[in-house]
């Protein structure tokens, strides 16, 4: 029951989302997806197998839902198709079936190569259910602060230390006295997004994408934000931060750029929270950073197909 959690998480958070954006693109968050990776991640306990970290990731989580709401408000038609669609809403419906697929063979492909060497083991699942009583307060607020203390101390101080990291990058050095530019452009991070600018080239990523990608590998739900702090976007509020960087959007990413973008973040690697979970259930470093190398040459082989295919349709 417990491995079948994050499924029936995903599923519902794929209906209310494709129910959501086949009215409108607009504020879509459903708070369901904010943990359906994290429970993912905890059920490897229970299945005692570190392949199924290959695969969650590329079930949508909420929080690439500003970056989808984005890019698809910016460059996608609000029109309906059909009469009945919202053609935005069927780009991010495609979105979600694309992650959903991938996985579906991703795990059909590791299968088969397991069988090939011969290491397919499997297990019927036993577990032993308590006796049913009723529900004991001290012993509930018990177990809940057991765990929260043990998330807080082993994936906890993980989260801190990359948060605190970030952020320094984004926040020194200040801005030279008379500069004109966006402070994050004269940070740390701004100098790490233009040295990897080249490596993203050939998926038509500019050097503003790529700082705001940076703060992105704590949380998605920064990106937005970070795009908003590289275009100097001074707005009160994340929704007018978002509505200020459509036009933006639209007018200088173009089609191929936007494309490799959601593209990118359909299979880019979970948030620092989850790395971290994967890191404390898996008892291991060399699986987490396996398993982050492997979604992030996922994620580049996506974008780089999706940019140049895009590049040469629109181009002829």
């Amino acid at each position: 029951t417990f491995c079948l959690i994050p499924k029936i998480l995903n599923a519902v958070n794929v209906v209310l989302t494709v129910c959501k954006f086949l009215e409108m693109v607009d504020a879509v968050m459903d708070e369901t997806g904010h943990v359906q990776l994290v429970i993912a991640a905890q059920a490897i306990r229970v299945n005692n197998a570190v392949r199924h970290d290959f695969l969650f990731d590329k079930l949508t989580c909420s929080a690439r839902l500003p970056v989808y709401a984005l890019i698809i408000a910016a460059v996608i038609p609000n029109r309906t198709v059909g009469g009945i669609f919202n053609l935005q809403g069927l780009t991010l419906f495609i979105l979600y079936i694309a992650g959903i697929l991938s996985a579906a063979l991703a795990a059909y492909i590791m299968k088969r190569l397991a069988r090939m060497k011969g290491n397919v083991q499997q297990f019927p699942l036993l577990m032993e259910l308590p006796t049913f009583r009723t529900p004991n307060f001290k012993h509930i607020m018990t177990s809940l602060w057991d765990r929260v203390k043990a998330f807080l101390k082993r994936a906890g101080t993980i989260i801190f230390a990359l948060a605190v990291v970030l952020w320094g990058l984004v926040s020194w050095p200040q801005p030279p006295a008379g500069a004109t530019g966006a402070a994050i452009d004269y940070s740390l991070a701004g100098t790490l997004g233009h040295a990897i600018q080249p490596l993203f080239a050939p998926l038509g990523f500019t050097w503003e994408m790529c700082i705001a990608m940076i703060p992105g590998i704590a949380a998605r739900e920064v990106v937005v934000a970070a795009l908003g702090t590289v275009y100097a976007v001074s707005a009160s509020s994340e929704d007018a931060v978002q509505n200020a960087l459509i036009p933006i959007v639209h007018n200088n990413w173009g089609l191929p750029t936007a494309f490799a973008f959601l593209a990118w973040y359909v299979y880019a690697p979970m948030c620092a929270a989850t790395l971290a979970v994967i890191k404390r259930e898996t008892k291991s470093t060399k699986n987490m950073l396996m398993i982050t190398g492997y979604l992030f040459l996922m994620a580049y082989f996506a974008a780089f197909v999706v940019y140049q295919i895009s590049s040469r349709i629109l181009s002829s």
